[in-house]
């Protein structure tokens, strides 16, 4: 009996179908606590969210701008831990099945062991990962840092990257790719970076892999500019900051979805 598809791979293909692009959230693991992340998590999914971005807390988390950092703090100040958090998406799944992304950094999960943090985020119930600071000429020269079958491997590729890192990227990605909009840290910023449509098509020429946009994209208007630019969009720091205000509201799962409700749906109005 064969294994079932990869909820990524799966729920893309559902997108190309209906000709839909896909809107990505990205919270943070633990912040404020693990029983409101599985909170945000269902509030994001009832929002029409596919796919949810989940970020491992760590001390040092360089490429994130401050809200996330701040995040990441508030997550690791309440305990959250990288076992603490695969033990809340194990609770997670008897709840939803919306496919689930680590977004991390190589130190935490190098210290859990990397090939058996693999194995059991994947027993846990996720679907993919994202090591920000793991080049992909390492995990090809190291071999303990190749990737594992059990979660699809994301990518990342910057708006200074090269034609031909650009074709190396795309030939190894899987489940998508995150094209990075522009230089710097996460966060919210007022206007879309430039060369979105052009940068998109180009990776495009070296892969069918799903292509998603982000990087400070903070409401509806921006996100269906960018979304109709690639295969999806993914916002986070935005929604992060709202967890920041109201962390403390017993219906934070409720406010998340209200905030992120106006901007699915404009993303969906894209055909």
């Amino acid at each position: 009996m064969s294994a079932p598809a990869n909820r990524i791979d799966r729920h893309f293909a559902e997108l190309k179908t209906s000709g839909k692009r896909a809107f990505v959230a990205y919270v943070c693991a633990g912040d404020p606590t693990l029983d409101k992340t599985i909170d945000v998590v269902l509030g994001l999914e009832r929002a029409g969210v596919d796919i949810v971005e989940l970020g491992l807390p760590f001390s040092d988390p360089l490429a994130d701008g401050v809200v996330n950092q701040m995040a990441a703090d508030r997550a690791l100040k309440a305990g959250a831990t990288t076992k603490k958090v695969l033990e809340m998406i194990q609770t997670l799944r008897s709840k939803t099945q919306i496919p689930l992304v680590l977004f991390t950094y190589l130190n935490p999960i190098y210290a859990y062991g990397y090939e058996q943090f693999h194995h059991d985020a994947a027993a846990a119930g996720a679907d993919g990962i994202l090591v920000l600071d793991l080049p992909p000429e390492e995990a090809l020269q190291n071999a303990e840092l190749k990737p594992t079958p059990e979660l699809r491997h994301i990518q990342l590729i910057a708006p200074t990257s090269p034609a031909d890192r650009i074709q190396l990227i795309a030939k190894q990605a899987e489940g998508f790719v995150y094209y990075v909009s522009r230089l710097g840290v996460t966060g919210a910023q007022v206007e879309i970076a430039s060369g979105i449509s052009e940068q998109v098509a180009a990776i495009k020429n070296s892969t069918e892999v799903p292509v998603c946009v982000g990087f400070g994209v903070s409401n509806p208007e921006q996100a269906a500019t960018v979304a109709s630019m690639a295969d999806g969009v993914v916002v986070g720091s935005a929604i992060v900051k709202l967890i920041e205000k109201n962390g403390a509201a017993a219906d934070l799962g409720d406010q998340v979805e209200a905030f992120v409700k106006p901007l699915v749906t404009a993303v969906k109005a894209l055909s």
